[in-house]
């Protein structure tokens, strides 16, 4: 059996569009570019209607990434999923807080239950949500699936913070984009 070579890879619009030198200083821009691109993500019918941005410590773009499911035929990339390929990548840790900085994701919306566990491995300190899971299954087809009952108190007790509902109205409309541009109605 011959294996085929995994190849994954980010939209060309995010190299054109995001500035890389850039520092975002407050969670609010932080997850303003998360939302951004989840929202370019629709408007240019490159992926699904998810962002994600990991920062270093002083608000320095560490990896980033956007849902690309559909148009990469791959279950697991979703934009957190993405962003911690990303971000691995560049720090060359498969662990990114492994050297002792800190490092936050922000995400346009709430982990599925696969980016939640990846989150716990991949070497994040402190995660910043914009829309719930509940407005992802209410305005969406996606199921986000099971999650602990405490999932932000398992968090943190891993040494994660958590701060949700961060734009939330901003993200929640990325939603609505992505119903309109696929005919869903919710």
């Amino acid at each position: 059996m011959q294996h085929s070579p995994i190849h994954l890879s980010l939209p060309d619009w995010v190299t054109t569009e995001i500035d890389g030198d850039e520092v975002y200083t407050t969670d609010e821009q932080r997850m303003a570019l998360a939302i951004r691109l989840a929202r370019r993500n629709v408007e240019l019918g490159t992926g699904g209607p998810f962002g994600a941005v990991i920062f270093s410590q002083d608000g320095r773009i560490v990896g980033l990434g956007v849902n690309r499911v559909v148009p990469q035929h791959c279950s697991v990339a979703h934009a957190e999923m993405m962003a911690f390929m990303n971000a691995q990548a560049r720090v060359q840790r498969h662990r990114l807080n492994e050297d002792g900085a800190r490092y936050i994701l922000a995400t346009s919306a709430q982990p599925c239950a696969m980016c939640y566990g990846a989150s716990i491995w991949a070497g994040i300190d402190e995660l910043l949500i914009g829309a719930r899971s509940s407005d992802v299954e209410e305005l969406t087809e996606f199921d986000e699936g099971p999650l602990p009952a405490d999932w932000s108190g398992e968090l943190e007790r891993r040494g994660i913070r958590v701060q949700r509902d961060l734009l939330r109205g901003a993200a929640r409309e990325v939603f609505v984009l992505y119903g309109e541009k696929n005919g869903l109605a919710y």
